[in-house]
């Protein structure tokens, strides 16, 4: 079983980090407006979740699996996948020397200027911002952070795996 979740983890998070490393290293700042590029990488990537668990079943368990230990397949490969993607992130970070929060920060005080927000209301917000941006800073705060950003899309394929693969009928072995 470990063997098949470093596996599928690894590629998985290869299918999720080189991308985002080459937009990082090619767009810089510009890369940061695709979320929809990066969310379909992320469930492109995280397939390798469904791919796992069912060649665990099919190699390792004889064509079945019970939920949960199709489930823990799943979550173990959604936390490998999304260790790599953090660790890809800072060396983006480090990379492209962009100071991402700053960045993230500034624009969502501009977004409240924007919206007509001024005077204490505006005052709290920007040093809420300036809290989180130090927080940013401590390395712990910031992988969980973006641990965050795949792991729950993991969450939601490994749950969604277990289910379909529990059933023997769905998708059997071949034989050969």
């Amino acid at each position: 079983m470990l063997r098949i979740i470093l596996i599928y983890g690894l590629i998985g998070g290869l299918i999720v980090s080189v991308p985002m490393n080459v937009m990082m290293l090619v767009w810089g700042k510009e890369a940061q407006g695709s979320l929809v590029i990066g969310y379909t990488t992320m469930i492109v990537a995280l397939t390798t979740i469904f791919i796992g668990v069912k060649s665990y079943r099919d190699k390792a368990l004889g064509g079945v699996i019970k939920f949960f230990p199709a489930l823990l397949v799943g979550l173990g490969i959604s936390v490998v996948a999304s260790v790599i993607y953090v660790a890809a992130w800072d060396l983006s970070l480090t990379l492209t020397h962009w100071d991402f929060m700053a960045d993230y920060t500034r624009g969502q005080i501009e977004a409240q200027k924007a919206k007509g927000v001024a005077g204490p209301q505006l005052d709290a917000y920007i040093a809420e911002m300036n809290a989180m941006k130090a927080n940013y800073a401590n390395p712990l705060y910031r992988w969980s952070m973006t641990f965050i950003e795949p792991f729950p899309v993991g969450v939601l394929i490994s749950l969604i795996s277990a289910a379909l693969l529990r059933n023997s009928r769905f998708m059997p072995a071949r034989k050969i």
